[in-house]
């Protein structure tokens, strides 16, 4: 078995694990990123549209997790059964990027919050900020190479260290809060968008999606549970604690600062609305709870990154070659895998004009396709009788996969053939996975969706190539 917490996990635990999951890198970035796209208004539209949309996901993976205790190999579980081998290493491939994706989101915010006080780290995509996140990169790698294990209690040291300086962020701001200037900027205020107001929420509902990936962690965990029935309780748990904490970082700096002002703000601009609001020492704060935050996370999503590596290539649905253990017990080959590609992410990055927008929204975009897959199994189940006849449940499901349907219009068809980029190329490992086993590659259905990933992706990369696609 390959790295991850120890059996027994509580119903706290789990809870704990489903928060710092979702808490990472995306709730330092949101004043900037909502304060460059929409008012007040707009955030409460979108932030109500996600929470719904992600409410009746983690009922989805909640109900999913008792009338289907046998998938408990993690979400992508659900594409494979649903819909077959490769819908199944699709999810797989897509899960596992959003962690190396993710990865790199972290180092990225990490060297802009240095940035902050050593101006040669920039906002995280200056030539200091690759040469340092690559040192931490190999680092980390040959740390857990060595042995290091232990995800869940890592995961909760980390979720203790960014939860508090939120908190002080919030009540900081909560208590100089001033009425007027939140209605000045509630119907945007300032320099108004060219966009309507449909248009501003659009332009958010990426960013959302991307702070919510991680609402699933009790599941992917889920065999590790003391009773299975905690799996669901802390991810509903987990999830409305998150999404009270993303609404007030979201809308108390609108109470602040003219929006404009907000949306000038650098990375991450949680600093750097604290810095103007009490002093330096809130930037110090907010970067070093940033700082302590995304080590921890940064460990526990290369750790989650490999356990669905290391289970995927144990249950036959990535190469054999990545279940390889070192001496030590650790997943060897998924570890070099996947280091190898977050390194090949951060020189991506390096040529972004903004690079933690790009990889909030690439993460999100990849996070669609499992989420998609497990809306997609529930209705199925749904529509043949699995489960039980419970009306809300049918109503979560068919919820749920309209929610992930409509994020990928609101991502928009750039950011999607971008990730098919990612996508087609991984298509080579579904190859060499089935000719291990010796099977039909591709079934009729399969080789369609195939073509069209395939298509997508040559799409993508044409674009880029053209300039109508931007890093």
């Amino acid at each position: 078995m390959g790295p991850g917490p120890n059996p027994g996990l509580s119903y706290l635990a789990l809870t704990a694990v489903a928060v710092g999951s979702m808490v990472g890198a995306g709730i330092f970035t949101l004043p900037r990123s909502f304060g460059a796209s929409t008012g007040p208004a707009g955030a409460l539209v979108a932030w109500a549209i996600t929470g719904f949309g992600m409410y009746a996901l983690a009922r989805v993976l909640q109900w999913l997790s008792t009338v289907r205790p046998d998938l408990d190999a993690g979400i992508y579980a659900y594409g494979k059964e649903g819909f077959g081998n490769y819908a199944g290493f699709l999810a797989v491939l897509g899960y596992w990027l959003v962690a190396c994706i993710g990865d790199v989101a972290y180092w990225c915010l990490l060297t802009a919050t240095l940035g902050h006080f050593f101006p040669a780290f920039g906002e995280g995509n200056t030539f200091p900020s690759m040469i340092l996140a690559t040192a931490g990169i190999w680092g980390f790698h040959f740390l857990i190479l060595a042995g290091v294990k232990g995800a869940a209690s890592v995961n909760a040291v980390a979720t203790v260290a960014k939860v508090i300086p939120i908190l002080l962020f919030i009540i900081l701001l909560a208590l100089s809060f001033e009425p007027a200037t939140f209605d000045d900027n509630f119907w945007v205020g300032g320099e108004q968008p060219e966009e309507g107001i449909f248009q501003q929420i659009r332009a958010t509902m990426l960013i959302t999606v991307f702070v919510f990936v991680g609402v699933e962690g009790a599941n992917v965990y889920s065999r590790y549970a003391k009773r299975r029935a905690d799996v669901g309780r802390a991810t509903i748990t987990a999830f409305l604690l998150v999404l009270a904490l993303m609404l007030l970082v979201t809308l108390l700096p609108y109470g602040h600062f003219p929006r404009a002002e907000i949306a000038a703000l650098t990375q991450p601009s949680m600093a750097s609305l604290l810095k103007a609001v009490v002093g330096p020492w809130g930037a110090i704060l907010i970067s070093l709870g940033l700082i302590i935050s995304i080590l921890g996370a940064y460990l526990a999503w290369t750790l989650l990154a490999i356990e669905v590596l290391f289970v995927a290539a144990k249950n036959g649905d990535m190469p054999r070659m990545l279940a390889r253990e070192n001496a030590r017990g650790v997943p060897s080959a998924s570890l070099w895998f996947t280091t190898l590609t977050v390194q090949a992410l951060l020189f991506i990055a390096w040529y972004a004009d903004d690079a933690i927008q790009l990889l909030v929204e690439l993460s999100a975009s990849m996070a669609l396709t499992p989420y998609f897959l497990v809306a997609a199994f529930a209705c199925k189940l749904v529509i043949r009788g699995e489960g039980g006849n419970d009306l809300r449940c049918r109503l979560l499901a068919c919820i749920a996969l309209l929610y992930t349907i409509g994020m990928v219009y609101a991502g928009g068809l750039p950011i999607l053939l971008l990730s098919l980029v990612f996508y087609a190329p991984g298509t080579i490992l579904y190859v060499v996975i089935r000719r291990e086993q010796r099977g039909r590659v591709f079934s009729m259905s399969e080789s369609m969706l195939c073509a069209l990933v395939v298509l997508g992706g040559m799409a993508g990369v044409l674009g880029l190539c053209r300039g109508t696609i931007s890093l």
